[in-house]
Formats: structure tokens, C-alpha cells, sequence
């Protein structure tokens, strides 16, 4: 909208149904978001308005609650969500605090989708083989493309932790600064924005994909998880001896409860079990363990003051406000029904039946369709609407026929 009707305080509204959009352009029936499906009014957070720094022309962005003309917060917005996660911690004295570790791949324009992604020419006019990760040289082919991303970022208030290249082939990590899960949703949001816009000024490609290369580490979204008292501001993951509480055994009991549920929230496409099903570093499972990459909940090693939990599961290609909203629901659940975790594992394990998670989107959409905690966490409204636009997204992937199976099935008899 213009800046002058959003100065003037005009409402702005939408349709109920652009809530369960899938990915394609399409809806599922309207009966999924209200027969008449209705407006909405998105209301704009004071905090997240944003004055756009790579736009050539004056251009903001304000980022919106997705609320019923009534006043409440809908069911359908993954925002309120993750608002409503943080007001059941509030009402026990808690206040979980995050960080999110993005991946993302920067490669060369790619026209033609039935081709493979390829890095791009760097400065010294070669493409990158994979010889980089956590080289401190392995960006400098790409130079100005991170000058004005870290521009950008300082420009829009995000701050970084650290920045590296990863294992893949032009291969990329941030860590954020961890803090209120809802600002750290928002900073993902927008830093995930920002990569791909500030790519097409220097004529590269950010891909978010949670597989793009295959034979190449995926792209994670690594989420780290503590919890502070709200009158004490002092870790409850930890005992004044600097030993774990019982409240930290019962959020990963939690976590392992709800992850088998929550697969289809962590990893929302088809292409997301292509990281899965290759586990080095992209556990599918809800084993924990004290800082063992193998495992789907990892207790980095740090000081007590630090103690949390990081969820291993999510891919970078997930919905940062409904992920960081499932994990920590996870862990309420497994606080407030007091539950105890199985033994923590390490070194190299087999996965136990019971700890083993979906490894394909029609699995985990099965898995989640029948979860009552899901149901009883996010409402049905949320949890029917999600699956009836995943399933779309995969019905619409099986009317294609893959290059692989023309490749290899053709010739069989």
C-alpha cells in the first residue's frame, strides 16, 4: 500500500484462504478456512517496520499479526502461533529464548529447472569445486555479494554472530544472536528476504532449498532453545550447583514426544527428506545427546549459564515462526506433563524404533493426521488446514515423472 494510506492507520485485509496457499498458486476447499472464506485484517508491528535498503527506490516492509476482524488472533497465521506458544510459557513464569543457524546455497542463475544448480564465477573467474568449507578465503569470490548483506543486515537492525562457509559447494551458514523467539522468527524471516533479493542486484541465486545438490550436505535450520525465568532472568535449565534441573530433562522428554508428530512442521516439502534420508549432520531422529551431531536434539557443549537444547531437525526450506512454535511447544508439553526423556546416547548408535521419525512428507503428513497432541497444541482448524496444503503440494509432485525414473526404469522389461 502507499505510505501515505499506512501512515493514515488504513486497515489493510486478505482472505482467510492466503493463509493455507500452497506453493504452487492453489487452495485446498474452502471449507478448510471458513466457507465464505473472509477477510482478515493484517496488523502491523511497530517493531518490524522496515525501511528497505537494497531497493533502488524508497520502499518499506512491515511484518503483520494475521487477525479475525474480532480482534483475535487467527488460527490459520503461523505468527500467532508462535505468540501463543510464548503466552502459555508466560503464564508459568517462563520465557524460552532462541537462535536460529541458517544454511543457504548461493549459485548462479538457473533457467532451466531440469538442469543442476551450479556455484557461480567467482572474482577470479572460476566456479568453486568444494575445496572451501571454513576456508577464510572461501567468499572472497563473492565479495561484494556479502559487503551489502552485511550492510543490509546492520541497515535493518539484524545482528550476526558468526558467519562461515559450509561443507556443501557454495554453502553458506549465519548464526543470529539468540534471544525472544518471536524476534528471532521475524530476523530469520527477514534475513532469508533480504538474501534473495540482495542476490538478483549481483545477478546470483539464493536457494533455501532444504536438498538442492545432490551428493552435497543439505541446508539446515538449527534451532537453539533455553529457558529463563521471567522475575529471575537466570537459565531454569540449570540448578544453582550448575547442574541440569529436572525441567531441563522433562523439555527434551517433551521434544521427543512431539518431534514424530511435528515432522511435517520441521520438514514441510517433498524435497526436504532428500537432507533426511542422508543423515551425516541431518539426524532423523529424536535421540538426544550431549554434543553428538548424530542426534536430533543435541546439548551443545557450553557452561551451565548457557545450558539448552538445540533441535537438529528443521531445514533451512522450514517456516521459521511454526518451526521455532513446534519445538517449544514440544518442550512446554514435556514440562507441564512432566516427562522423562530416554538415556542420552553417544557415539555411534542405532536408532530405536521408537525414536526413529517419518522419512517421507506422505509419512509425516500420516504421522501428523493422527496426532492428538498437534490437534491439542495448535487447534484443528491450523492442523486440518496444514495437512490439506501439504497434500496438495505432494499430489501435484507425483503428477511428474522424474529424469531418474526415465533414466533407470525405461529399460526394464
Amino acid at each position: 500500500m502507499t505510505a501515505e494510506g499506512f501512515l493514515e492507520g488504513r486497515r489493510l485485509q486478505l482472505a482467510r484462504g492466503v493463509l493455507l496457499q500452497c506453493i504452487m498458486g492453489g487452495y485446498p476447499p474452502a471449507r478448510f478456512y471458513g466457507s465464505d472464506d473472509g477477510d482478515l485484517a493484517l496488523v502491523a508491528d511497530p517493531a518490524q517496520i522496515h525501511r528497505l535498503p537494497w531497493s533502488d527506490e524508497p520502499r518499506a516492509m512491515a511484518i503483520c499479526d494475521a487477525d479475525e476482524l474480532s480482534g483475535e488472533s487467527s488460527s490459520l497465521s503461523t505468527r500467532g502461533q508462535l505468540k501463543a506458544v510464548i503466552a502459555r510459557y508466560a503464564a508459568h513464569g517462563l520465557a524460552p529464548v532462541v537462535a536460529t543457524e541458517l544454511e543457504f546455497f548461493v549459485f548462479a542463475p538457473n533457467t532451466d529447472p531440469t538442469q543442476p544448480f551450479r556455484p557461480p564465477v567467482g572474482l577470479d573467474g572460476r566456479r568453486e569445486d568444494g575445496q572451501s568449507a571454513f576456508s577464510v578465503s572461501s567468499n572472497n569470490g563473492l565479495r561484494p555479494f556479502f559487503s551489502e548483506v552485511y550492510k543490509c543486515m546492520a541497515a535493518l537492525g539484524l545482528p550476526r554472530d558468526t558467519f562461515m562457509h559450509e561443507m556443501g559447494v557454495s554453502q553458506f551458514e549465519i548464526n543470529l544472536l539468540h534471544g525472544d523467539p518471536l524476534l528471532l522468527a521475524d530476523q530469520t524471516f527477514l534475513f532469508k528476504h533480504l538474501l534473495k533479493e540482495v542476490a538478483l542486484k549481483h545477478g546470483l541465486s539464493v536457494v533455501c532449498m532444504a536438498k538442492p545438490l545432490a551428493h552435497t550436505p543439505g541446508s539446515s535450520m538449527h534451532i537453539h532453545q533455553s529457558i529463563v525465568g521471567i522475575e529471575s532472568g537466570k537459565n531454569v535449565l540449570t540448578d544453582s550447583n550448575g547442574e541440569p534441573t529436572a525441567m531441563f530433562r522433562h523439555f527434551i522428554g517433551g521434544q521427543q514426544a512431539g518431534l514424530a508428530d511435528f515432522t511435517a512442521l520441521f520438514a514441510p516439502n517433498v524435497n526436504s527428506y532428500q537432507r533426511l534420508c542422508h543423515p551425516y549432520a541431518s539426524p532423523n531422529n529424536a535421540c538426544w545427546s550431549h554434543d553428538n551431531r548424530a542426534a536430533g536434539l543435541r546439548i551443545p557443549a557450553s557452561s551451565p549459564v548457557a545450558r539448552r537444547v538445540e533441535n537438529r531437525l528443521p531445514g533451512a526450506d522450514a517456516n521459521p515462526y511454526l518451526a521455532i512454535a513446534a519445538s517449544l511447544a514440544a518442550g512446554l508439553h514435556g514440562i507441564e506433563q512432566e516427562l522423562e526423556p530416554s538415556a542420552a546416547i553417544q557415539g555411534e548408535f542405532a536408532v530405536p524404533d521408537n525414536l526413529a521419525l517419518p522419512c517421507t512428507l506422505h509419512a509425516a503428513l500420516e504421522r501428523l493426521k493422527r496426532s492428538q497432541l498437534a490437534r491439542e497444541l495448535f487447534g484443528a482448524e491450523f492442523i486440518e488446514g496444514y495437512i490439506a496444503s501439504k497434500t496438495m503440494e505432494l499430489t501435484s509432485f507425483f503428477d511428474e515423472i522424474t529424469p531418474w525414473e526415465r533414466r533407470v526404469l525405461a529399460a526394464q522389461a
